[in-house]
């Protein structure tokens, strides 16, 4: 008779003792999934997205963050960190989140397209994040596509590409032009859709 492993799965507490080398490790029900670090166009996306919704758009008491770890569920084997979320700033907690933030944006690499298209976007909605961008970094066709939860799914809301404005009033009103997310020149001036 063969003994059969028994699967135990992971926790947060099992992430810290793995190595910082720029990797994102998340947990899907205690299994481990290791993401590479992102390349510049991603973080870029990112940065701008934090930048602007921080210090431009959003009211005071909500807080934009870049990587922020949230914990899914009681026992800590189901955690996940969006490229960036926005929160009230009421909800911030240490070391890591475990209620929903009001939106949730992923930046889509090559190999996160099935991930962040179906897998998050399905954990997203379960978790009851109200709000869902997913941004294509792409330099010719650079978009954000807008998801709302209702009953408990994600409904598309609309998808805007290149220059056009995006234009959302939750968590609250925001217009940008996701060409000007990567796009060299006076991005600051334009990523609203004003100087144009």
């Amino acid at each position: 008779m063969q003994a059969h492993e028994q699967h135990v799965p992971m926790t947060v507490d099992d992430l810290e003792r793995l190595p910082d080398d720029g990797r994102r490790y998340e947990l899907v029900d205690g299994r481990l999934d290791v993401s590479p670090a992102p390349v510049s166009i991603h973080s870029l996306v990112e940065s701008r997205l934090c930048g602007y919704l921080n210090f431009v758009v959003a009211p005071d008491g909500y807080l934009a963050m870049q990587g922020a770890g949230i914990n899914f569920n009681a026992n800590r084997t189901h955690h996940s960190i969006p490229d960036v979320v926005v929160l009230n700033e009421t909800d911030f907690e240490q070391p890591y989140l475990t209620r929903p933030p009001l939106l949730a944006i992923e930046v889509v690499s090559p190999e996160s397209i099935i991930r962040d298209h179906h897998t998050k976007r399905r954990e997203y909605a379960e978790f009851g994040i109200q709000a869902y961008w997913i941004v294509t970094p792409d330099d010719e066709k650079p978009g954000i596509l807008e998801f709302r939860l209702e009953d408990g799914e994600y409904r598309e809301v609309q998808q805007v590409i290149g220059e056009d404005i995006f234009a959302t009033d939750f968590p609250f009103p925001v217009k940008l032009v996701p060409y000007w997310l990567l796009a060299k020149g006076p991005w600051r001036e334009r990523i609203g859709g004003e100087g144009a």
